[in-house]
C-alpha cells in the first residue's frame, strides 16, 4: 500500500498468535499488539523487519480486523514475485515469532462515521483487505447502511475471505456481494465473468437502489485507474471516490 497519513506513531513489538491461508496466494496473520490501540476500518500499519546484520525492510499492511477493542489485529498478505517482505511472512514467520509494527496509520480511506447513506466498494486480491475491515465495522455498528462490494478475482479460489463475504450477502438483505471472475466462467449468476468496467459498476449501483454517497477502490495501481474509471462512467462524480493503492 502506498497511500497513508504521516501520523507520529511508535513502534512496538507484536507476537504472531495464528496463521491461516485463506487462498493460494493470500494468508491472514493474527498479531497480539504490546501495546494495542483503537483504530479505524480502512487504516493500515507499517511492518518492519530487521535482519541480524542490520538490514531492514519495511511494508504498510491493512487491518483486516473490524475496528475493536481487541490486542490481536488480523493483517492478510498476499505473497508478491519478489517481494522480500511477503515472502518472509509466507515462507519463514511462525507462530509465536515477533515483529516490530507501528500504527494505525492512514486519515482517507476510512469508513464514514457515522454512516447513514449507501456506499459502495470495489476490490481486487488483497484490496479486498480494507474494505472487509469496513464490512466488519459495518455489520456491527451500521448494519442498515446500504453497502454493495464489487470485488475482482481471477478465480473463485482466489476470492479472500469468500466464505465470510458469502455468509454476510445471505443473512443481510442490505449487503449486496459481486464477483468478477476474470480467469474462469463465474459459478453465481449474479456475478460476472469480465474485467471490472462501467457498465458494470452501473449495475452493482441498480443493485444498491440509489446512488451511494461515498465509494472506496483498493488495489493494484492499474486496477485502481481502470475501476475509477468505471465509476465514473457509471455516473459518479469523481468527489465522492476515494482510493488504496497498493504497491510491491
Amino acid at each position: 500500500m502506498t497511500e497513508g497519513s504521516a501520523q507520529t506513531v511508535s513502534w512496538q513489538s507484536c507476537v504472531i498468535e495464528d496463521i491461516v491461508q485463506q487462498t493460494p496466494s493470500i494468508k491472514s496473520f493474527f498479531l497480539r499488539l504490546s501495546k494495542p490501540f483503537a483504530h479505524i476500518a480502512g487504516q493500515h500499519v507499517d511492518v518492519r523487519l530487521t535482519a541480524p546484520d542490520g538490514y531492514s525492510a519495511m511494508r504498510s499492511y491493512s487491518i483486516a480486523s473490524a475496528a475493536t477493542s481487541s490486542p490481536t489485529i488480523e493483517l492478510a498478505i498476499e505473497r508478491l514475485p519478489d517481494g522480500e517482505v511477503s515472502s518472509y511472512f509466507h515462507e519463514v514467520a511462525a507462530i509465536g515469532d515477533e515483529i516490530e509494527l507501528r500504527g494505525p496509520l492512514g486519515g482517507h480511506f476510512l469508513w464514514p462515521d457515522p454512516a447513514v447513506d449507501a456506499v459502495l466498494l470495489i476490490g481486487a486480491g488483497s484490496g479486498l483487505v480494507p474494505l472487509m475491515a469496513m464490512i466488519r465495522h459495518r455489520r456491527t455498528l451500521s448494519p442498515a447502511v446500504p453497502t454493495a462490494l464489487l470485488l475482482s478475482a481471477r478465480t473463485a479460489a482466489d476470492v479472500l475471505f469468500s466464505e465470510e463475504l458469502h455468509s454476510t450477502e445471505i443473512s443481510d438483505p442490505a449487503f449486496v456481494l459481486a464477483l468478477a471472475i476474470t480467469r474462469e466462467e463465474p459459478i453465481r449468476p449474479a456475478d460476472f465473468g469480465r474485467r471490472i468496467d462501467g457498465a458494470m459498476v452501473q449495475d452493482i449501483v441498480a443493485r444498491l437502489h440509489r446512488k451511494p454517497s461515498q465509494v472506496f477502490v483498493c488495489g493494484s495501481n492499474g486496477f485502481v485507474n481502470i475501476a475509477t474509471e468505471g465509476a465514473l462512467l457509471a455516473g459518479l462524480p469523481p468527489s465522492i471516490i476515494k482510493t488504496e493503492r497498493y504497491g510491491g
